[in-house]
């Protein structure tokens, strides 16, 4: 167990597989800090370079000061990862880039300060040395145009989103020029490293996520304004599309309306005219030049869209008047389809059908048409849309959802031009075949780019389970090793679970050699036990099946603790109370790093009961063997009387 409990963080290891053994990021803003953290967060050691401090003060200031908003805002995942950031200055510090395997640039959007910091950074840097800029409106080519041969092959766009710990999108630009194996090298650490998503983007304007991103909060907003729609009814659509809640005012009032002159207006600057964003001009929309000229910028500023009161009443705005009124909610339950249906929504007889539609054909589109010029295939468009916008589908995804054959006759029938690609889906049974993504050249890719290695989808459509029932399978994944599944509401234990668990030890040596614990729900690992099921026994006062339930659990988790064959447990999301006893008694885990793990049952008036403690007293008697057994039980009654509740896999190894 003190073997387990100490070896060295495997996302270290996948920094020397790739080679990127310490990295550098010169700006300490908001994104610049947030990256050197998720470094830091992977075990990597990091030199954070900004600007000297004012004259007089600390120089290292700037610097100094990202790291401590990044521990304040928790970027980092655990204590130990300001510790590998050091912070300094682009004037007393730039040769120990010399020493960096990976620079990032992610300093202020102004072409100029861009190129005179890479002509510094090009007298210090190693060769092969990854350079990357964050930027996220100037083209890769305009950065480079006067650089040597040798920075530009080594010089790509690595667009991480904000903040960096969280949002899982990294869009990869890279030119004719570049060296083929830095590129795939910067596509492992960004992966196996970082734990993000790549999408390779073309070196076009807002590259992909912003480019629909953006079109689509413009015509959506102004959309909305058009066919009389209010704010709430608007972004209540946005719901059967999968949207977060939010919908698009929201967003705006999230994201802040004050960057419309900067973002909108530099993107449609970029573009041509005839390309369809300056048909939705936001940045001269009388709604938004009247909220800018007030300071109504949203949160930031306690009102956009919508604001609240001084007695906390919500009050949104009145896109007709421009004047706040009451927020009007909308009940999903009174909208088509229950709010959550694509179809029913689009179909819709009057405004809000209208309004679907003319979302869904509009940004469809425009993807479509514009697809080409910025992606080899509709599956990299969905996705940058998906981690960047937290769309549940992209707008690809969306139109198979809709039918790309009603998409294409629709548009047809109002007169409106059917884009090349739209035809193409028609003629091809989709935008996706199988799970495969068309491509801008037509045809559907023979693997979809970013199918995960493995997964319990994967296993089910080979076959039927070894064992199963309602509440969990046991798959065979292949050679000898078997997958114990929970697929209960939040994979908690109900008694049915632990008749497959019983089943699958029983099977343990004979028919599979060894066992891993773990399921596809990107929620949870598992909450734990059933407490309506536990609190059912409890009013009922059937004190004898809930002490049998609770003893039966216990001997199994044992068994499986015990087990002839290895048990690892596969840990993410949720792992809590009973979910967090159950991998406690595997015989390693491996963790995802947002991990959100601990024994909180303390906090509705229980205590561990299946192992929990034991274990936890099992670890901290190997953890210091020179403890008392009374020091050893006080460091265990700090972790479970307070509740605790791990904010990453590095604090629950803590």
């Amino acid at each position: 167990m003190l073997e387990i409990l100490k070896r060295p963080n495997p996302l270290a290891l996948g920094a020397a597989a790739t080679g990127i053994r310490r990295a550098a990021v010169i700006g300490a803003g908001s994104m610049g800090a947030g990256i050197a953290a998720q470094f830091a967060n992977a075990g990597i050691e990091v030199d954070l370079l900004d600007i000297p401090g004012p004259d007089g003060g600390p120089r290292n200031a700037p610097a100094e000061g990202g790291v401590a908003r990044q521990v304040k805002v928790h970027g980092f995942m655990g204590a130990s990862g300001p510790g590998r950031v050091t912070p300094g200055n682009t004037v007393d510090d730039l040769d120990r880039l010399a020493e960096a395997d990976w620079i990032v640039e992610a300093i202020v959007e102004r072409l100029d300060i861009k190129r005179a910091l890479y002509a510094r950074i090009e007298t210090v840097r190693k060769p092969g040395c990854i350079v990357s800029s964050n930027t996220s409106t100037i083209p890769r080519a305009a950065l480079v145009a006067g650089m040597g041969e040798a920075f530009a092959r080594d010089f790509i766009i690595t667009h991480f989103f904000n903040p960096p710990r969280v949002m899982q999108l990294v869009e990869i630009v890279a030119g004719p020029e570049n060296d083929p194996a830095l590129v795939a090298r910067a596509h492992a650490a960004c992966e196996a490293v970082l734990g993000k998503t790549v999408v390779d983007c073309r070196d076009t304007p807002g590259f992909i996520a912003n480019r629909i991103g953006c079109f689509w909060m413009a015509a959506a907003a102004l959309e909305a304004k058009r066919l009389g729609l209010t704010v709430e009814q608007a972004d209540a659509v946005h719901g059967a599309f999968g949207i977060p809640r939010t919908g698009v005012f929201g967003l705006f009032d999230l994201v802040g309306i004050d960057l419309v002159p900067q973002v909108w207006a530099s993107l449609m600057k970029t573009l041509p005219e005839a390309d369809e964003i300056h048909l939705f001009n936001l940045p001269a929309d009388p709604t938004f030049t009247a909220l800018i000229a007030a300071g109504r910028f949203g949160r930031k500023s306690g009102g956009g869209f919508f604001r609240l009161t001084p007695e906390k009443k919500k009050e949104a705005l009145d896109l007709a008047t421009g004047e706040y009124r009451p927020e009007q909610p909308v009940v999903p339950a009174s909208l088509p389809g229950g709010g959550r249906d694509l179809g029913a929504m689009v179909d819709a007889e009057g405004p809000l059908g209208a309004y679907a539609w003319a979302v869904l054909s509009t940004v469809l589109s425009y993807a479509a048409a514009h697809g080409p010029e910025i992606a080899g295939d509709v599956g990299a468009i969905d996705t940058a849309m998906e981690l960047g916008y937290a769309w549940r589908k992209g707008p690809f995804a969306l139109g198979d959802a809709y039918g790309a054959k009603k998409v294409a006759e629709r548009l047809a029938a109002e007169g409106r031009p059917v884009p090349d690609l739209v035809a193409k889906a028609v003629a091809e049974g989709g935008f996706y075949e199988s799970g495969r993504p068309l491509t801008m050249s037509g045809g559907h890719q023979e693997h979809a780019p970013s199918a995960a290695p493995l997964s319990i989808a994967r296993l089910k459509a080979k076959g039927a389970p070894i064992a199963g029932n309602g509440a969990a399978s046991l798959w065979d994944m292949g050679e000898g090793v078997a997958c114990l599944e929970l697929h209960t509401k939040m994979n908690s234990f109900a008694p049915e679970v632990m008749d497959i668990l019983e089943e699958t030890i029983a099977l343990a040596g004979s028919r599979f050699r060894a066992l891993v614990l773990g399921n596809d729900d990107p929620r949870a690992f598992s909450a734990g036990a059933d407490l309506s099921f536990i609190l059912g026994m409890l009013k009922g006062d059937d004190r004898g099946t809930l002490d049998t339930y609770i003893t039966r659990n216990q001997h199994l988790f044992l068994r499986l603790k015990y087990a002839p064959v290895p048990v690892v447990a596969a840990m993410h999301g949720f792992a809590l109370g009973g979910g967090c006893e159950f991998a406690l008694h595997a015989d390693a885990i491996v963790a995802h790093a947002e991990l959100t793990a601990g024994l909180p049952e303390i906090s509705v008036g229980l205590i561990p009961a299946w192992g929990g403690c034991t274990q936890l007293l099992l670890r901290a008697a190997a953890l210091d063997p020179a403890a008392t057994p009374a020091e050893i039980a006080a460091r265990v009654f700090a972790t479970i009387f307070p509740a605790l509740k791990s904010a990453s896999a590095e604090q629950a190894r803590e």
